[in-house]
């Protein structure tokens, strides 16, 4: 028989560029099991850089997803901001280090040029499209920024923000406590 561990999750981000800028939003709920135990968490986050900023949320375990932010902030100081190396620089010492290849969190990075998603498993994932997302409601706030996305009428932020009011009303580990980041 397996015992069933109970996590803490931290889910559903969302990014969009759209009209010049990048926006990055995220719920605030953080669940334990089956139980909703915080609903005002910060997930996202800015970073800066020389060249301009870089955004990034986080998916999965909480504590594990801010020490691997720690690390890539570290990965953008090393490597003077370039967002793509300091990607993989992440990715391989996330999947090879002993302590890190144990962390159960992805992340979502973007800046003005490029998105990526980066997975403990050494995934590396670049979208095709300006609309990205991680998390248990990642799929409902994509397909609502889409929507939203290609009638032209908002802005990046105000894609991410109502995306992420539809999600919290399909996803119950989702709420509407938004964070919302953007730059450009």
């Amino acid at each position: 028989m397996t015992e069933k561990k109970t996590k803490i999750f931290s889910t559903t981000i969302l990014g969009v560029r759209a009209k010049m800028k990048v926006a990055i939003a995220g719920d605030g709920q953080v669940t334990l099991g089956d139980m909703a135990i915080k609903q005002k968490a910060v997930k996202v986050r800015e970073f800066e850089i020389d060249q301009g900023g870089v955004v990034g949320g986080f998916a999965g375990a909480a504590a594990d997803a801010l020490t691997l932010f720690e690390k890539f902030e570290q990965k953008l100081d090393q490597y003077d901001g370039d967002l793509k190396r300091s990607v993989v620089e992440l990715a391989k010492e996330w999947r090879t280090d002993k302590v890190l290849r144990h962390l159960e969190a992805m992340l979502l990075v973007m800046d003005k040029r490029f998105s990526f998603i980066i997975s403990g498993d050494g995934n590396v994932i670049e979208p095709d499209g300006p609309i990205i997302a991680i998390g248990s409601g990642g799929g409902f706030a994509q397909a609502a920024a889409s929507a939203f996305y290609e009638t032209g009428k908002y802005t990046a932020k105000q894609i991410a923000e109502k995306s992420l009011k539809i999600a919290a009303e399909l996803c119950i580990y989702t709420n509407d406590s938004i964070t919302v980041l953007e730059i450009g």
